[in-house]
């Protein structure tokens, strides 16, 4: 049966260049490509055994899926890739970009490659555009643009138009199983057509479908280092410059981009659960504390994204002892005993030349995230003669290092095992004991030309040997649509035992990164590639957002699909997903333009291929976004020009998410928390309007009242100091504790005060405050009496705060985290921790750090 299809296969092809493309003659070489392509497409295929799917790193439910698919045809979304019968083969040996699409929310497959899986044959009338199928003895009629179809004698309505995509006739899949007789299986973006009615079960399957998603998901790899310089140079050709992002096109395709082709067709006969994105409201730990803990030791834990994934931060403590990420180096302190706080154990990393910048904590172990960067010498090609020049010039390979001590004893740190990965770090996840992480290792395509650098990127994992291991050119993959000079390296480590890292590395990029407990998502803003308009040949850029998702699994990371939206994303929260959708709001376009440039704000929702499924478009022109936040079916986006627009949106109809309501108010909020369902808090500057120009003042808190989503309140607020007021909360999310339970809300925060009340006094005045205070904020917050500031927490004396003048500078004495240990509350700076009753905020103790 296999020589057979493959047989056909190769005349097929042949037939294809010979008789229905006449007017272009093949050389004996482009007739043997065209039979080699044909052919080593089956010859790499094979039966499970040889496929990858039955192999020792595949599942016993994997193995056993076999059977159950025998007589299936398998294909996934974008994928080129396909399995007839447990076979692999690629759905067009001719092209790689013929693959099963969403068009318009509507699945849509290769009618030919699909009825011939099916064991029947086809004929193309290139005069009327209609494919004739038969099988089973039926006959069966598609014609391009109708969307109804003929079974025989009888009429049927089709899901959607017939169209031509690519060169290939496309039916919907629904209606064409249905009509001929099949089921289909469809779950994001995995296509089974078979004999039987749901094949799995997408609950208690779904890591059997995750599987099967692996073996389909497709990347064409970099293969050779000419083949990277020419992708490098693809996208030097097209005129963005070296450091320009040029990335592809959204994964869903448009209508009107679907044109009716008359080019004729070829053979392709084949061979033989839901997310909770909402951040707690609470900070306190739900992770077991460690073995020497006392027990019910209540203790609040970073201030995260998504509840159940975890992530770094300079400060982590298990309720007995905190670890901290102080001057370039970890310092451990035992806290159990307020009044008798000691330092038990420093780590020092002078010798290694990293920077520690994040920890997490794993009963007995500590996890040490650092960046590291050293200087390679470049050699110069000057009149033929090739110079190695050791002092200068240079380029720098940065690496970031996972660094897992054994904490048994707190005293003596042990070292387990280092995992090293070339370039800088971007960000990281950590779910039960599985760690994930991302770097960016940019490519200089000059050095990469005339090989001054090592090309390929490499990681190290003393779990496999204390060496450097170069990721080989077969092994790095890319992206078709997307060129950019930076490879993305993706890796996943379980921090409780000693397997080898999961590594993997792309020709791409990651900017900022968003996490839910099953899928990992990387996002970068850039320009997606020049396009040629139907009426134009003028190629035009657009301001796009490339989106990359990743199944997490035991430490392992997938790529599953990729998407796009057109404008800018601002940061993490930015993204969230929700059953099995994913939203995003971003940006395009300037505020300062006055044309159709100007900036306009989106919120885009994808399913679970990336296909963009509802959106809302043109929120507040000449506006930017300067905070979102996600809660369930609603999502919360401030805007900011003049005036802070808070848009509530619902998002219960993925298809068609609803501003419900917007509150206009004096100021911005740069970071959204939730208080509750219909509360929120929003931390941020207030502002001043003078001339049609707003001005930042001082800091600015505020409740968000949402019950009435329609009618948005700002229930109450809190103005704090005044003009250069700031806290590191309005850029780092983890500088904030919180706890609804204890009615407990706590930030540091530079306080800045204009002393002479008649200048105070002035409404348009924008004089700067003067420096009088750094350190902790605390308050108490309810709904029934808003924000009352319970007192001020400073590590600095009051001398040193005279000292300090009309301005104030970083200090080592800068309180830079806040938590909460049962009924004490602990502030830190580098050179001390401090602990305060939470009750009346009396001082207990402190340690100094040298």
């Amino acid at each position: 049966m296999r020589k057979k299809i493959m047989a056909i296969a190769v005349i097929a092809v042949m037939l294809f260049m010979f008789l229905i493309v006449p007017f272009k003659a093949l050389s004996e070489d482009e007739l043997a490509y065209a039979q080699d392509t044909v052919s080593n497409t089956f010859l790499n295929s094979s039966k499970l055994d040889n496929t990858g799917i039955g192999d020792s790193n595949s599942t016993k439910e994997m193995d056993s899926s076999y059977d159950k698919l025998s007589e299936s045809i398998i294909l996934y979304i974008g994928s080129p890739l396909a399995y007839v019968e447990c076979v692999q083969t690629q759905i067009d040996p001719t092209n790689i970009d013929v693959t099963p699409v969403i068009i318009d929310n509507v699945a849509m497959v290769p009618v030919r490659f699909i009825a011939e899986g099916l064991g029947g044959t086809v004929k193309w009338d290139q005069k009327t555009l209609t494919a004739t199928i038969v099988l089973e003895g039926k006959s069966y009629k598609f014609t391009q643009g109708s969307d109804s179809m003929m079974a025989g004698n009888k009429k049927h309505a089709l899901g959607a138009a017939v169209v031509s995509y690519k060169g290939r006739t496309f039916v919907p899949l629904d209606t064409f199983v249905d009509i001929v007789g099949k089921k289909a299986f469809y779950e994001r973006g995995l296509i089974i057509i078979s004999d039987e009615n749901d094949v799995f079960d997408r609950e208690k399957d779904r890591e059997l479908i995750n599987e099967w998603i692996a073996k389909l998901s497709f990347l064409p790899t970099v293969d050779s280092y000419e083949k990277l310089l020419s992708l490098l140079e693809e996208g030097l050709d097209r005129g963005w410059g070296e450091d320009s992002r040029v990335i592809g096109i959204e994964n869903g395709i448009d209508m009107n981009d679907i044109a009716i082709a008359v080019e004729p067709e070829m053979s392709m006969s084949p061979s033989p659960g839901e997310v909770d994105s909402d951040s707690a409201a609470d900070v306190k730990s739900k992770a077991p504390a460690p073995a020497d803990s006392p027990e019910g030791t209540d203790y609040s834990t970073t201030n995260v994204q998504v509840q159940g994934v975890d992530e770094g931060d300079i400060v982590k403590t298990d309720g007995q002892y905190i670890y901290h990420v102080n001057r370039e180096r970890v310092v451990i302190t035992k806290v159990d005993v307020p009044e008798d706080m000691k330092v038990v154990s420093t780590l020092e990393f002078t010798q290694d030349n990293l920077r520690p910048r994040e920890l997490y904590l794993h009963d007995e172990r500590l996890i040490v995230i650092g960046s590291s960067a050293a200087a390679f010498p470049i050699r110069i090609m000057d009149d033929g003669v090739q110079r190695e020049i050791y002092r200068a010039p240079t380029y720098s390979r940065d690496s970031v290092k996972v660094l897992i001590y054994d904490m048994s004893d707190r005293k003596s740190l042990k070292l387990l095992r280092e995992l090293e990965l070339e370039g800088g770090y971007v960000s990281s996840r950590k779910v039960d004991s599985a760690l994930y992480l991302i770097s960016n290792d940019r490519l200089d395509y000059y050095h990469v030309k005339n090989k001054e650098m090592n090309i390929t990127p490499s990681y190290r994992d003393t779990a496999l040997k204390d060496d450097y291991v170069n990721i080989d050119y077969r092994s790095i993959r890319y992206f078709p649509s997307a060129r950019c000079n930076n490879y993305m390296i993706v890796a996943g480590i379980d921090v409780s035992g000693n397997e080898p890292a999961d590594v993997s590395s792309y020709l791409g990029a990651g900017n900022n990164v968003y996490a839910s407990t099953e899928n990992l998502y990387t996002a970068v803003s850039g320009y997606s590639s020049p396009l040629v308009g139907l009426t134009s040949d003028k190629a035009v850029r657009q301001e796009a957002t490339q989106i990359y998702k990743f199944a997490m699994k035991d430490a392992k990371l997938t790529y599953l699909c990729r998407g796009e939206v057109p404008g800018r994303i601002l940061n993490q929260f930015s993204m969230d997903e929700n059953k099995d959708y994913f939203r995003i709001a971003t940006t395009k376009g300037n505020i300062w333009s006055t044309d159709d440039r100007i900036s306009k704000n989106c919120l885009y929702v994808l399913d679970s291929m990336l296909s963009i499924t509802g959106r809302i478009e043109d929120m507040a022109p000449g506006e930017t976004i300067y905070s979102v936040r996600f809660m369930g079916d609603r999502a919360y986006v401030v805007t900011f020009k003049t005036v802070d627009p808070l848009f509530v949106i619902d998002l219960k109809n993925p298809k068609k998410p609803t501003v419900l309501g917007a509150l206009k108010i004096p100021g911005y909020s740069d970071y959204l928390h939730p208080y509750d369902e219909n509360h929120l808090i929003g931390f941020g500057k207030d502002t001043i309007e003078i001339k049609g120009q707003a001005y930042y003042l001082g800091m600015k808190v505020a409740l968000f009242d949402v019950s009435d989503v329609s009618n948005p309140i700002q229930k109450f607020s809190e103005i704090i100091g005044d003009r250069g007021t700031d806290s590191e909360l309005l850029s780092n999310h983890k500088a904030l504790l919180f706890s609804r339970e204890k009615n407990l809300l706590a930030f540091p925060v530079t306080l800045m005060e204009i002393k002479d009340s008649s200048v105070k006094a002035k409404q348009d005045s924008l004089q700067y405050g003067q420096f009088t205070f750094q350190g902790a904020l605390v308050y108490h917050l309810d709904l029934e009496n808003g924000f009352k500031q319970r007192g001020r927490i400073t590590h600095l004396t009051e001398e040193e705060c005279l000292k300090a003048g009309n301005s104030w500078y970083n200090s080592d004495k800068n309180v830079q985290r806040i938590i909460y240990i049962d009924n004490n509350l602990f502030t830190l700076s580098n050179e001390m921790i401090k602990v305060n009753a939470i009750s009346d905020l009396m001082e207990k103790g402190s340690v100094l750090i040298e």
